[in-house]
This record gives C-alpha cells, structure tokens and sequence, in this order.
C-alpha cells in the first residue's frame, strides 16, 4: 500500500487530555530559509538565468505575514541563509560592487559559502541597494517583534578568491592584507599559498558552455591561495571548493599539522571582530559552517570573548565527526551540533526503504554516538546540502518521512530543524544552474521554487494554492511542532526504548512525573504495526491506563489496565498520551 495523507485525519488540538500545552517552549525549532528564493514569486526558471530572468526574493518579502505563517509552525528560530555578502556574477557596478571572475564562482548568483565582504549584506536581496545594511536591521527587527530569534551563517574556514571588503569599519585590514606571499605557511598570514605557481583554473565544459563567455578561464591569481576544502595546489579539481581559499589559523599542514597559537594569530582576532560586528546588529546565533575544519582551539577562545558581551548568543556547529562530537561540545564550547552522520543517515535509508536499513540505528544514536549529550544535536531530515526528502532521488514521496520527522523530534529536547519547503513538500526539481538536477534546491542560482510558492500565494502567505495533501503535509507538522516544543516529556523527560514485533517500526517512551508519551514509528510501507502493547511495570507504578490518546491527530487508543493495542497504519506514526 502507498503512504497517502488520504488515511490521516489530522484535528489540530489546543488541549488533550493532561498535557500541558501552554507550558513555556524550550526547545529549538529552527527554521532555515534562502531569502533570496524564500520571497521570490517568479517562475521562469530558466537554467542558469540571471536575476532579471528568474528573479530573486528580498528582504521586505519576509514580511510579518511569513513571520506568522512560521510561528504557526512553533518556529523559534529563524536561520537565515546566504544574507552575507558573497560571490556572485550580477553587477552592482553603479553601486560600486563589481561582479566577480565567472570562473570561480559557482553559478550566477553564487555560493552563500564564498564570502566577499563580511561586514555587509547581499545587494540581491535589497530592494534600494544603498539601504541593503538598513533592510536587513529592518528584518532583524520584524523578525523580533514576532517574538522569534535570527540565526545567520558564519563561514570560518575559507573567503572568496575575490574577497574585498568595501563596507568594513573604519580600521579593519582585509584579510591578506600584510602576507608574505613568499611562503606557503607563516603564523602572520592570513592565507595559504603556492609560491611561484599561479592558480589554474579547474576545467568544467559544461559550465564553460552555459556561460559563454563569462567563463574564459583567464581569471588570474599568482601566486596561487590554497583551496578552501585543505587542497594545498594551484590545480584544484572542479569537484574541490575552488571558488574558495583556506584561511590561516595558525596550523602548518605542510608540518604535521603544527600549531602556532602564541601570540594569536590575525584571523582569530578578526573573526571575532567580525562576530561581534554581527552580533551588534542584533543577530541572535551562528550555524558555523565546517565547524570542524577550524581547529578547536579558536572555539575555545572566540566563543567566551565573544559571550562575554553577548551572553545569550547561541554557536550551531556543523560536524560530521562522531568522535570529536565531544570535544567540540564541551571544550569548544559550542551549544549545539550538527546530527547528520549519525540520526539523519539512518533515518534517511529507513525512510528510502534501503535494504539493511534498521530501527536499530536510531537506538545507536541516543545509546551510544550522543549518549549524555543528545540535547545538544540538532536534528533534520532537510537542510541545503541535502536532497529533498519528495525528490525522485530520495524518496519521491514527502509522506515516507512522517515516521522518521516524528522521531527527529520528539527523541530529545535539543533542537529540531525544518527546510523552507520541506513543510509543503517541496521536491527540489530542475536543472536550475550550477547544481544540475541533483535532488536538491539550488544554493547557487536564481530560481523559484514552485510548491513553496503555492504556500507563498503571491505574499499573502496563506497557502492558498496547496493542494489538499499539502495542506495535511503542513497541518501534521505544525501540530507535531507544537507537540515538540511544548510537552514536557519531550522538553524532560527520560527516554525508555519499547520493543515491538516488526523490525521496520521503532517505538520509545518519554516520560515525566506529570505525564507520559508513547511514540510509535512504523517505516514499513505496506505493513501496520498491531500489537498490544504492554507497558513497563516500573513506568506504571501500580497505577493503571485510564486513558490514551494520539496526540498527533486526536484518536482515542484501545487500552487496558497495562497496556495499549496499537494500530499504526504504514508510514505513519503515532504519540500517544497515556
């Protein structure tokens, strides 16, 4: 049987049963969005077009409308993409910002990742690119008078190859700006080189192609900067981060990884700066991009000086590492980290149907990867480096993830995250520049995106042009959110795993003294799980079930004194209050 929102009745509940509902929200519900293709209405989509042909979204299309339309979804964060100045081909000339060298920049608009100026913001995304800084604090500001928190990216490890700040304070050096371009590592450069080499650009027919003759392959750098991604070479290949270079935090790779940290070295200190300039604009955190290719030790300094003025601040860590999950936690000082080698990859295979896909990977997470720190991953099942769950290449259909989203969710009180779009089911579909049809929403190109844009309904917001099972799609993960966010089983209490029947469902308790939460996941797509279940001894206390409810849509569970009869029909899954 195929998994349809058809079989989902899905009664949005201010109060059942026990529950306290209005307790105050704890947990991080993040919600990442790309202004740039969040505000955009245009629907040409025209493989690798420019801004005039495609469009782009703005600052003031986030408006306190889409604000609400997030807070129906218990967002309490909002994480917003690609606001910093970074590479791009569109001229903004007359404002004095040229467009950089084709040949190392990904796409037209350019990658979020490659950094330009990191004292300013996108002209993309302003409607008056003279007030660009000022529409942003606008926004800034919207997005706090609606009671939610801004995230913004900070890219630590690489720059543009055109990096050049033009809205820097008065003071501030550029990075480079004192290096001794004689040496491949000094603990007083800011950047790694090739001495006496020039950089070769990375051939690319495809691209060269499409962007005739914006791509010439005449872009000239002597001697050449090592690559963002630890390529120490003038010769990059086009599936490195060419379009970056590696800044110097004072560790000699060419030595065995030596470390000169005494006195701090220069990129310390501007970074820093260059946080705290951000944090001054009010921004509540970072999602520290590679987190783990800057060495810990800046963490441990940068994050401290930087809470000293701004205590509240919040450091996402992107990690893929389970072994230094620890070290960057606890001596690096970061809130939270990235759950994508562990949580995510298992899910996704459950939720692709894999063979060898198990239950069993999720007991790994919370019992042995992020035992004792589980509330410090950020859980996801989308984000900009992944393939939408509804694309072909996933799983094609964004009902298969209701088991695993529930799951992500609800397995502890650290932070849970939603893509824009992912809410609507949003496929990722089309060739749209630089990424090719690969599953994913493109972070390089000018695009709209077509089932978010139904949700957007021309700026009212509504989801006026949803379909029916988009509709319920948006309706489920508003109340497992609310669910999320708001129970105190969730927010604290124990976990006890429960076992089951079938190996293709997975179900756990969470429970405090004031109330008690059955989740039951059932990934098999063609099989429900039905069983009574008999709950621990221990969690009962010689008390009975006088109740049962599905929390998720309202149904009134069978039960007896010690258990409860479940019926969790395929691809769905059920939290059950009893």
């Amino acid at each position: 049987m195929s998994v349809s929102f058809r079989n989902i009745t899905l009664i949005i509940l201010m109060y059942i049963g026990s529950s306290d509902m209005s307790m105050a929200q704890s947990k991080p519900i993040i919600y990442q969005m790309l202004p740039r293709l969040f505000g955009n209405q245009q629907g040409n989509n025209i493989p690798y077009g420019t801004i005039a042909q495609n469009g782009s979204g703005k600052f003031e299309d986030i408006s306190f409308k889409a604000l609400d339309g997030l807070k129906e979804l218990s967002v309490t964060h909002v994480w917003y993409t690609g606001v910093i100045a970074h590479a791009s081909l569109t001229d903004y000339s007359a404002f004095g910002i040229k467009p950089d060298d084709a040949d190392v920049v990904k796409g037209r608009a350019g990658s979020p990742y490659a950094i330009r100026d990191y004292y300013d913001v996108d002209p993309d995304l302003a409607v008056d690119v003279k007030n660009r800084m000022g529409e942003f604090e606008a926004l800034i500001s919207r997005t706090h008078q609606k009671g939610l928190k801004v995230l913004i990216d900070f890219v630590p490890n690489h720059v543009a190859r055109h990096y050049h700040s033009l809205a820097k304070p008065a003071g501030v050096e550029d990075f480079g700006a004192r290096d001794d371009v004689n040496k491949s590592f000094s603990p007083a450069n800011d950047y790694y080189y090739v001495p006496g080499k020039p950089f070769v650009v990375p051939a690319n027919e495809e691209q060269q192609n499409l962007l005739t003759p914006l791509k010439d392959r005449q872009f000239e750098e002597n001697p050449a900067k090592a690559t963002g991604n630890n390529v120490f070479s003038q010769s990059p290949s086009n599936n490195d981060w060419y379009e970056t270079v590696k800044l110097n935090y004072g560790v000699d790779y060419g030595e065995g990884e030596k470390k000169y940290f005494d006195p701090i070295p220069g990129v310390w200190t501007k970074m820093r700066d260059i946080l705290v300039y951000w944090a001054g604009k009010g921004v509540d955190g970072f999602r520290c991009d590679m987190a783990e290719m800057v060495p810990v030790d800046f963490w441990v300094w940068v994050i401290p000086e930087v809470k000293k003025q701004y205590p509240d601040l919040i450091f996402i860590g992107e990690a893929y590492n389970p072994a230094v999950y620890k070290e960057y936690l606890y001596t690096g000082q970061f809130d939270y980290l990235y759950d994508k080698v562990g949580l995510y990859d298992g899910l996704k295979k459950l939720i692709r149907n894999e063979p060898g896909a198990s239950v069993k990977d999720i007991s790994k997470v919370w019992q042995v990867e992020s035992a004792g720190f589980g509330d410090k991953m950020l859980r996801f099942l989308e984000n900009h480096d992944e393939e939408r769950i509804a694309s072909a290449g996933f799983a094609g259909n964004a009902a298969y993830a209701i088991p695993a989203m529930v799951v992500s969710a609800t397995l502890s009180a650290g932070p849970v995250m939603i893509y824009f779009g992912q809410e609507v089911g949003e496929p990722g579909k089309g060739t749209e520049g630089f990424g090719g049809e690969d599953n994913r929403t493109t972070i390089f190109d000018y695009w709209g995106v077509p089932e978010h844009q139904k949700w957007m309904n021309k700026g009212a917001f509504d989801g006026g042009l949803l379909n029916k099972e988009q509709q319920q799609l948006r309706a489920f993960y508003k109340q497992l959110m609310k669910i999320s966010g708001t129970s105190e089983a969730v927010l604290k209490g124990d976990l006890v795993e429960v076992p089951l029947a079938t190996e293709r469902a997975y179900a756990f308790i969470r429970h405090t003294e004031n109330q008690r939460l059955l989740i039951v996941a059932n990934f098999d797509r063609s099989q429900s799980v039905t069983q009574d279940l008999n709950l621990p001894e221990n969690l009962l206390k010689g008390k009975v079930i006088t109740q049962a409810v599905d929390l998720l849509n309202g149904t009134r569970i069978d039960h007896t004194a010690q258990s409860v009869s479940l019926k969790v029909l395929p691809g769905t899954a059920q939290i059950i209050e009893f």
